[in-house]
């Protein structure tokens, strides 16, 4: 028996006389919008056609099979961000963060990232850390987190 065509449906025009309501929800329910409309937003945002493949890593430090710190890394737009490192305070000063930052500059080097950016209290040890890291101030923030000052910092990788 022949299959039937089934009747195309037509495009589903929006009722622009429906009033916009502003509502808080939870992210799967804006998933399949994004995923209709973001490059286009992003690429008239831009002025040029954007091809965004985001990505998120967690790279993890353990001993004896527990997790003794971790760092979060965000992938997109040939661009890496920590997001998070954080160390058990008895692991802290051994060198672990360090390593984690190695890794995470690893990654973003795979995936041909120019810089990795972060985000550290102005005045506060870890800017330091970060420095010693090879990381550079790039901006202060005034009263951004907690109404304290903090630092974006960059490495440049290539």
């Amino acid at each position: 028996m022949p299959r039937r065509k089934s009747p195309r449906r037509p495009a589903r025009v929006p009722d622009l006389a429906v009033p916009v309501e502003i509502e808080d929800v939870q992210p799967e329910r804006t998933h399949d919008f994004r995923r209709a409309h973001e490059r286009e937003a992003l690429s008239t945002e831009w002025n040029f056609r954007v091809i965004w493949h985001e990505q998120r890593h967690e790279i993890a430090a353990t001993a004896g099979g527990e997790v003794v710190a971790a760092l979060g890394l965000r992938i997109a737009a040939s661009l890496a961000h920590v997001e998070s490192i954080v160390v058990a305070p008895e692991r802290r000063r051994a060198g672990i963060g360090r390593r984690l930052l190695e890794r995470a500059e690893n990654v973003a080097n795979y995936y041909n990232c120019h810089k990795v950016t972060l985000e550290a209290p102005a005045g506060l040890p870890a800017r330091a850390f970060f420095e010693a890291c090879g990381y550079k101030v790039e901006a202060i923030l005034p009263q951004h987190t907690w109404k304290l000052d903090v630092a974006v910092m960059r490495k440049f990788l290539l």
